[in-house]
């Protein structure tokens, strides 16, 4: 027969048992705390009906329908065929609007951190609170088509050209006497 050699176990010190338990907690807590940071605090941008080709940048031109909607469903602004210039849009609706493509329909949710924030947005012409401070919003934005803001300017420079060159026409003729 073989013969185990025996090891004698030594009695856990005083207050180890305790200070192994603290460690195992403090490491979960930290993996806790870590998953936290990896989540995106950012801009949820839901497929409808996807899009083709690329995505448009920060400095582009955006034209879209869109309707924004508080978390609870009260509609604050729509549009219809609207560009928007992402430069100049709140950061969350640029985020969104950088991951689309055109002809997509999507639900961007913006935190308000992203949106307002703490700033409550009213109707200047009628003083009426349209987004109280601190609140998510919801778009449900089309993406019809993009453009760089200098293309865009220059359509609208000669959109303006063009509308101008009209009116000098029209007032051109009024005054002309009638043919004989």
């Amino acid at each position: 027969m073989t013969e185990i050699t025996r090891v004698p176990l030594q009695p856990i010190a005083k207050g180890s048992l305790l200070k192994l338990w603290l460690g195992v907690l403090a490491v979960v807590l930290l993996g806790g705390a870590i998953a936290f940071a990896a989540v995106p605090q950012g801009t949820d941008v839901e497929t409808v009906t996807a899009g083709t080709g690329p995505n448009p940048s920060a400095e582009d031109v955006v034209l879209v329908n869109y309707t924004g909607k508080l978390k609870d469903g009260k509609v604050f602004d729509e549009g219809q065929q609207s560009p928007l210039p992402l430069g100049q849009m709140i950061e969350g609706f640029r985020e969104g609007a950088m991951k689309m493509q055109k002809g997509g329909k999507y639900v961007l949710t913006i935190p308000a951190s992203k949106g307002y924030g703490a700033e409550a947005k009213s109707n200047p012409q009628t003083g009426e609170v349209v987004i109280p401070a601190n609140s998510d919003l919801v778009f449900e934005i089309e993406l019809l088509d993009f453009m760089p803001l200098a293309d865009f300017q220059a359509r609208m420079a000669q959109m303006q050209q063009m509308m101008q060159m009209q009116q000098q026409q029209q007032q051109g003729g009024e005054g002309a006497a009638p043919p004989r």
